[in-house]
């Protein structure tokens, strides 16, 4: 080797090295195999929500107590929940988005951030201004801020790192979901299907901020980030190549520009597939007879490649979607029996009331059942095809604009909407919350214009006639087999996540107020009513050798709307505010984090 080929090498190798320091993993997936932490929103990168601690049992649930709690200053929904990592706590609030350090020692205030927003992003947020958390990598604080502001803080002192804008509120576009670290990235979403906005996940270096790939949910090939050859799908009854422009043909002309599918739901990631699963929301508008076709790749869990971007598989939930059933929901990964087969498995609850168990490697559909018996729209999911069976009554596609189609189930608020689901390896089962809530519906013409909404529809809400007469269930869900294992009614939708424990405690919070704990046979050990509505998510850390929960409460999100906002005619909201009214008789606003632990009696 010449001097100057080993001159050319030096260099080559060191930019090689730089390179590979630069997309060093993060720490936090290490953070979360401590469960004194509480280092991710889901607990981990499967989303299971499900914590070693065991200090709390079933039978000493009952002496949990207040051990202090923590008001953000903020009255609209708080969604999401506290990070734990070491002596220091984390907290996010909605709109306007502050960032709070807290010492666990004293519950002292180490720094506080609050970005300076322009208010007017909050009427082009759909469903409240909502915020569902941070997101912890390597010393840094993420926060996904509502105008579309990635930033990056430093997490000792809060100072701004760098920050990037991924959206324009101005075009309806917002953000809500948390960032998800995985290895070396940020990714992120985006919010504004009800604005006609196009969905897509955008993947960041967590040093810079810099853009690596973009995924849109609409349009040609080379922008969905798929190959025609290699992406495959479920189709007549195995997987198969999508073939080339598999969206753009199912779309009338240039409607897929504003096409919807969102990405404003909790992501996960395989590291040994090195694969991130997400899901896609609803197309735009809600009227379906204005946009004719399946309207790919909407409604679509997505299975792409953490590193280029580039998708392995799609699956259509809801093709051609009347009810706006978004599939943003988590995905859970699991490794379980699938009628007494092995499956690396990807679980997820859709808002079109079917609960789908596929095979998370090859994108094989192996479950698809309803997990609420008074899903009506559809009576099954055609297991060949992927398709489900849509009830002709119930299709506001058929029955057409400005006819109002009545009794349909679930409501637009889904069997279960964001609010995330847990797993327990000790049972194997799948602790969900969800809505018992079905609509009237009713289309109409709308013509699209940018910063506007783009809905197209007007609903109504009620819980589930012939029913406990109340609007959710908690339930346990055994997703190899596609059954119920059992269902707790409660008298509002559960909108928080579920927490469980090896202590064999499930937790979640209910839209009233109470802080519940049961058993894993969904017998109730204790209650708390905290100052407000709960819609943020159940988590538990371990500080100085005793185990705490928390959960953040301030009534808000889509189904407390009327009470966030101040709406009171029944179809507006979407349709949330007369379905909730109710909510008013039992909590008022104010977001609070509640922190409880055993008695030291």
């Amino acid at each position: 080797m010449s001097f100057q080929s080993r001159t050319t090498c030096w260099g080559t190798c060191l930019a090689l090295l730089a390179g590979t320091a630069f997309a060093a993993d993060s720490d936090v997936a290490q953070l979360t195999k401590d469960p004194k932490n509480w280092a991710m929103q889901a607990g981990d990168l499967n989303n299971h929500r499900y914590s070693e601690l065991k200090q709390i049992t079933t039978k000493n649930a009952k002496n949990l107590s207040v051990a202090w709690t923590f008001s953000t200053g903020v009255l609209r929904g708080h969604e999401g929940g506290p990070l734990v990592i070491g002596d220091t706590m984390y907290l996010h609030s909605p709109f306007p988005n502050k960032v709070f350090a807290i010492a666990l020692e004293d519950q002292s205030i180490r720094w506080k951030y609050e970005p300076k927003q322009d208010a007017t992003v909050i009427p082009v947020m759909c469903c409240d201004t909502v915020n569902r958390g941070l997101a912890y990598a390597n010393g840094k604080i993420f926060l996904q801020q509502a105008d579309t502001t990635l930033v990056a803080l430093d997490a000792k002192t809060g100072n701004e790192l760098w920050k990037v804008k991924v959206g324009d509120p101005k075009i309806g576009e917002t953000t809500t979901n948390t960032p998800h670290i995985f290895k070396d990235k940020v990714l992120t979403g985006i919010s504004g299907g009800e604005f006609g906005v196009r969905g897509r996940i955008t993947a960041h270096d967590i040093n810079t901020g810099k853009v690596l790939w973009k995924a849109y949910s609409t349009g040609p090939d080379n922008e969905l980030l798929v190959d025609p050859a290699k992406t495959m799908t479920w189709t007549d009854g195995k997987m198969a190549p999508i073939g080339p422009d598999s969206s753009l043909k199912t779309w009338q002309g240039d409607q897929w520009k504003l096409g919807g599918g969102t990405t404003w739901g909790w992501y996960s990631y395989d590291p040994a597939l090195n694969v991130v699963y997400y899901g896609t929301g609803n197309p735009s508008t809600w009227n379906p007879r204005q946009r004719p076709g399946d309207n790919k790749w909407s409604m679509t869990i997505f299975a792409r490649d953490l590193d280029t971007g580039m998708a392995k598989w799609v699956y259509q939930m809801t093709p051609h979607d009347e009810w706006d059933y978004d599939g943003v929901n988590e995905m859970i990964l699991a490794d379980i029996k699938v009628k007494g087969k092995p499956h690396k498995a990807l679980v997820h609850f859709d808002r079109n009331g079917f609960a789908y168990t596929m095979d998370r490697v090859s994108g094989e559909l192996l479950v698809a059942e309803k997990y609420d018996p008074v899903v009506n729209w559809a009576t099954h999911v055609d297991m060949k095809s992927g398709r489900p069976q849509v009830v002709a009554k119930y299709s506001t596609d058929k029955n057409g604009p400005d006819v109002n189609t009545k009794g349909v189930c679930p409501s637009a608020l889904g069997t279960k909407d964001q609010q995330p689901a847990s797993y327990s390896p000790r049972t194997g089962l799948f602790y969900v919350p969800t809505n018992h809530v079905c609509m009237d519906y009713e289309p109409f013409q709308i013509e699209y214009t940018a910063g506007q909404p783009y809905v197209g529809s007007t609903l109504s809400m009620y819980a589930a006639p012939n029913s406990h007469g109340g609007m959710g269930n908690f339930i346990a869900w055994d997703a190899g087999t596609g059954k119920m294992v059992w269902s707790k009614p409660e008298r509002f939708s559960v909108w928080s996540g579920a927490l469980t424990t090896a202590g064999d405690v499930v937790f979640y919070g209910t839209l009233e107020g109470y802080l519940k704990a049961v058993d894993l046979n969904g017998k109730e050990l204790w209650k708390f009513k905290t100052p407000s509505g709960i819609i943020g998510n159940v988590t538990t850390w371990e500080y100085k050798g005793k185990q705490y929960v928390g959960v953040l409460s301030g009534i808000g999100g889509w189904a407390g709307i009327g009470l966030a906002a101040g709406l009171t005619k029944g179809t507006e909201g979407l349709g949330a505010v007369g379905g909730y009214k109710d909510l008013a008789k039992y909590t008022e606003l104010g977001g609070v984090l509640t922190v409880f632990a055993l008695s030291d009696r």
